[in-house]
C-alpha cells in the first residue's frame, strides 16, 4: 500500500476548492477566503487509513498552467469541484478539466478522478442526474460527492473516498459496465482460492476459511457469521457452496458483492496480504525478500520449509503413488505465471518406472533450486504463499544460510546437508552416464532420454554415518582451456575417463594437475564403462600410477551397462570425502573409512521411504 496519499483539487474560480480544504482543517466554514490555500499535510494518526495524506488546492488566479501541469503529475488523486448551482462549472468538468487531466496522465495509469459538487447548501435538488452519465461516460471516475463547506455536509467523507480512491482503487478490480471482476482480479484472487485451499478439494471448508480470514484479518469468524457468509452465497448462485464448503465461483462472487457495495478495501486487504500491489502484480518485495549471503556460504532449505513443501506434495499427491504425475505437476503450478520446472528435471531428479517425479525427486529439485538459485527459489515459495501458510514474515525464514567453508575445514567438521561434485571428463568419457546412474537410471533407461530433455545436473539422497545428505553432481563441458570459477567452486571432484578410449585420461591428468593438484578439494577417479575392454592410455602414468603419485585413491570402476539394480557406495564416498576432505587423504588406504561411511546407508534408505509411507497413510 502507498506510504502517502496525494489529494489535488481543480476546479473554476469561486466553486468553493479552498473554502472546502479550510472547512475541513478548521472544522467551520471560514470568515475570510484567501485565494489559495497552503499545501496541508494530515498526519497518519487521524486520518482513517492511518496514511499521511497531502491536500493541495489549485488556484487560476495564483498559479501558471505550468504549474497546474506539474501538480496534476504529481497527484494520487484529483477532485474536480464544481457548484451545484452553477451548470457552467458543470459543463467544464467534461469539456475541460477531464481532458486537460487525461492529456497530462499515461494512459496506462491514468490518475482517479472524484467529481465534487460544492454549495449543496444553496439548493434544495441534487445535481446527480446531469453527473450520473458523466461517471457512466469515464471510466476514471471512481466516485461522486455532493457537500457543502458552509455547512460542513461531507466534507470528512469528501477526504475519505479520495483517499480510498487510491488506496483501494475500483479500476483495476472491478469492470462497471459489465458488472464483474476483471480478468486479473480473477486470475490473482484465484490463486490466492489455490494457496488457501490446503487439502487442495476445490472448497474452502471452515478450517480454512477461519484461517484464511485469521491471516487477512487478524480475527477469526464465529460459527454464525461463517454460516451466515455461506446463506449469502447460497441465495445468490447455485454452486457457490459445496458440502457446506465455499467454492471457487462462492469466493469470487463474495469479492464481487464486497466491491459493489463499495467495500473495496476488503479485497485490497486479501490482495494486498497475499503480496499484490496495486497493478495486481506480485511486488518484488514479496518474492524476493532481503537475504544476506556472506562469500564461501551456501544456501539450504531448512526443517520448516522441507515440511511445507511436504505439505505442498501430499496436497496434489492426489492418487497417493509417492509420486506427481504430468497433471499433478500442473496443478502444482497453477498458482505460478509460468511453468518453472521443464523436461529437464525428470533427468535432474529420481522419478519412478514411468519417469514420474517420486517424492524424493520432488524434495532434491526444492534443494537444487535452493543451492545454485535462492532468489528463484524464494521467488517459487512466495507463489506457493510459504509466508503466509507458515505464518513467516517472508520466505526468507525458510532459507539456512550455512557457515564459511573455511571455518568447517578449521573446524574439521560441517552442518551443511547439501554437497557439490563437479563431475570433469573428455567427451564421451561417461560424465552423464555417471550422473544419471546416481538416480538409478542404467544404459537401457538413459537411452530413452531425448537429447533436447538431458541436464547437466544430477542430485539425490545418500547416507553418510547415517545422517542424510544431499548429493548434487555437476557435469562441467569439456573446456581444458577455460574452467570458471563456478565449474571449480566444489566440496569434492570427480574425473572420469573411458576405460576403453586410450586418450580418454589424458584430460584428466591434464585438468587435475592444473587446477587440483594443489587445492584442498579432494578428488576421485572414476573409470567409467568398465563393462569394456580396457585399453592402455597413452598417457606417460597409467591411471593407477597416477593415483598412486599424487596420493589418490585408485580409480573406482563404474559401469550402468547392468539390468541388475545400481550401487549407490560410489555416490555415498563421494558424499563423505566432500563432509570429511581432512580425512579424505589420510584414510585413503584404510578401507574401513569407506566402510564405516556407507554402514546402514541402504537400511536408513529403505527406513526413509518406508517412514514416509507409514505417515502417508495415517494422514
Amino acid at each position: 500500500m502507498r506510504k502517502d496519499v496525494r489529494i489535488l483539487l481543480v476546479g473554476e474560480p469561486k466553486v468553493g476548492k479552498t473554502s472546502l480544504i479550510m472547512s475541513l482543517v478548521s472544522e467551520e466554514f471560514p470568515d475570510e477566503v484567501p485565494l489559495r490555500a497552503e499545501e496541508i499535510t494530515i498526519p497518519a494518526d487521524v486520518t482513517p487509513e492511518r496514511v499521511p495524506t497531502h491536500i493541495v488546492d489549485y488556484s487560476e488566479a495564483e498559479q501558471s498552467d505550468e504549474q497546474l501541469y506539474q501538480e496534476i503529475s504529481k497527484a494520487n488523486v484529483i477532485c474536480i469541484v464544481y457548484s451545484v448551482n452553477n451548470k457552467k462549472s458543470i459543463e467544464k468538468v467534461t469539456s475541460h478539466w477531464i481532458p486537460l487531466i487525461n492529456d497530462r496522465t499515461d494512459k496506462d495509469s491514468r490518475v482517479p478522478l472524484i467529481l465534487v459538487g460544492n454549495k449543496s447548501d444553496l439548493v434544495e435538488h441534487s445535481s446527480m442526474e446531469t453527473i450520473l452519465p458523466i461517471m457512466n461516460q469515464y471510466q476514471d471516475i471512481e466516485t461522486c460527492v455532493e457537500c457543502s463547506a458552509k455547512n460542513l455536509k461531507n466534507i470528512s467523507e469528501l477526504f475519505y473516498y479520495a483517499q480510498k480512491a487510491v488506496l483501494h482503487p475500483t479500476g483495476p478490480l472491478y469492470c462497471p459496465e459489465e458488472k464483474e471482476l476483471k480478468p486479473s482480479c480473477i486470475k490473482s484472487l484465484t490463486r490466492i482460492f489455490k494457496v488457501s485451499d490446503l487439502d487442495n478439494d476445490g472448497i474452502l471448508n471452515d478450517n480454512e476459511l477461519n484461517f484464511f480470514q485469521r491471516t487477512c484479518f487478524n480475527t477469526p469468524l464465529a460459527p454464525q457469521a461463517l454460516e451466515d457468509v455461506k446463506n449469502v452465497v447460497r441465495r445468490n448462485m447455485t454452486d457457490g457452496v459445496k458440502d457446506n464448503g465455499l467454492s471457487l465461483k462462492g469466493f469470487l462472487f463474495l469479492h464481487t458483492l464486497f466491491i459493489q457495495r463499495g467495500r473495496h478495501e476488503t479485497t485490497w486487504t486479501v490482495l494486498r496480504r497475499f503480496g499484490y500491489d496495486d497493478d495486481l502484480e506480485l511486488t518484488q518485495e514479496y518474492l524476493f525478500p532481503l537475504i544476506k549471503i556472506p562469500p564461501d556460504c551456501t544456501t539450504e532449505l531448512n526443517h520448516n520449509a522441507y515440511l511445507f513443501l511436504q505439505s505442498v506434495f501430499d496436497k496434489h499427491d492426489k492418487d497417493r503413488d509417492c509420486a506427481l504425475s504430468p497433471e499433478e505437476v500442473k496443478d502444482l503450478f497453477k498458482v505460478f505465471p509460468y511453468m518453472p520446472w521443464g523436461p529437464d528435471v525428470n533427468n535432474t531428479v529420481c522419478t519412478n518406472d514411468q519417469g514420474w517425479i517420486t517424492y524424493q525427486g520432488y524434495l532434491s529439485q526444492w534443494t537444487l533450486t535452493t543451492y545454485l538459485d535462492v532468489q528463484r527459489s524464494l521467488e517459487y515459495l512466495g507463489y506457493l504463499g510459504y509466508s503466509i501458510i507458515c505464518e513467516q514474515e517472508s520466505q526468507a525464514a525458510a532459507i539456512t544460510v550455512t557457515r564459511n567453508k573455511r571455518i568447517d575445514l578449521q573446524k574439521k567438521q560441517t552442518q551443511r546437508s547439501v554437497f557439490r561434485c563437479n563431475v570433469l571428463g573428455a567427451r564421451d568419457s561417461g560424465k552423464s552416464g555417471f550422473l544419471q546412474a546416481f538416480l538409478g537410471k542404467n544404459l537401457q533407461r538413459q537411452r530413452r532420454i531425448r537429447e533436447d530433455h538431458k541436464s547437466f545436473y544430477a542430485i539425490s539422497t545418500t547416507y553418510v554415518y547415517g545422517q542424510e545428505k544431499y548429493l548434487l553432481l555437476h557435469e562441467v563441458m569439456p573446456d581444458f582451456d577455460f574452467l570458471s570459477e563456478a565449474d571449480l567452486a566444489c566440496d569434492v571432484v570427480c574425473l572420469v575417463y573411458d576405460v576403453n578410449n586410450p586418450r580418454s585420461f589424458e584430460y584428466c591428468a591434464k585438468v587435475y594437475k592444473q587446477y587440483f593438484i594443489d587445492s584442498k578439494t579432494p578428488c576421485m577417479v572414476i573409470a567409467a564403462k568398465s563393462d569394456l575392454h580396457e585399453l592402455r592410455q597413452y598417457c606417460s602414468l597409467s591411471p593407477q600410477e597416477f593415483c598412486r603419485k599424487h596420493k589418490l585413491h585408485p580409480p573406482q570402476p563404474f559401469t550402468c551397462n547392468t539390468t541388475d539394480a545400481l550401487s549407490k557406495d560410489i555416490y555415498t564416498r563421494l558424499t563423505t570425502m566432500a563432509m570429511y576432505p581432512h580425512m579424505a587423504q589420510a584414510d585413503l588406504k584404510n578401507s574401513t573409512f569407506w566402510l564405516r561411511a556407507s554402514v546402514g546407508a541402504t537400511v536408513c534408505a529403505v527406513l526413509g521411504f518406508a517412514m514416509y509411507r507409514a505417515l502417508l497413510k495415517q494422514r
